[in-house]
């Protein structure tokens, strides 16, 4: 089984993120479970949303303590939130930014980012006060999976789940997840 966990602020599209991860999973062949975890329930508020996949049926029904791979869509959150709390050793982190992945140090985790701000703002996602920045990361979720070797899904699967789940803007959501697969740095 492998489990990836969501950082993000209200309003930024998390949840939807992981529901479109697990649904990607899905159409791949996957037993999947996404579900969120809420603090304050505002925007701009810490949200979590968590992914588990696998080739067995899952019967766990818990938090995801122990991460493969974690997504920071709000860099702001590596100030207020512990992101890398639980993060398995050989797994991932990905992070919304402009910064490289060397600017960040998780232990011998493997770090990559991708600016899903401005590739959000360049296909009209949200302001540039509010960007909704979740179909970007999903994008690069893709490329750091299949680097992994961790938690893959398809660059293929995640765009056709978009293009379902996306509640507004369809294609342009599927064209910031396409550019983002080629933008992101490992």
């Amino acid at each position: 089984m492998e489990e990836v966990r969501f950082h993000g602020r209200g309003g930024q599209g998390a949840v939807t993120a992981a529901n479109i991860l697990a649904t990607a999973a899905f159409k791949e062949g996957k037993y999947v479970q996404s579900f969120p975890m809420f603090g304050t329930e505002r925007r701009g508020a810490p949200v979590a949303a968590f992914v588990r996949m696998s080739d067995k049926p899952i019967r766990v029904r818990f938090q995801v303590y122990e991460p493969d791979i974690v997504v920071v869509l709000d860099p702001g959150l590596l100030e207020a939130v512990d992101v890398g709390a639980g993060l398995r050793k050989d797994g991932g982190i990905l992070i919304n930014t402009e910064e490289s992945p060397e600017e960040f140090s998780f232990g011998e985790v493997r770090v990559a980012t991708v600016d899903a701000t401005k590739i959000a703002l360049e296909h009209g996602l949200g302001s540039k006060a509010a960007p909704i920045v979740n179909t970007a990361i999903l994008g690069a979720y893709a490329k750091v999976s299949e680097e992994l070797n961790i938690g893959k899904v398809s660059l293929a699967s995640i765009v056709e789940a978009v293009r379902e789940g996306a509640p507004a803007k369809k294609e342009e959501n599927v064209a910031a997840t396409k550019e983002a697969y080629g933008r992101v740095v490992l």
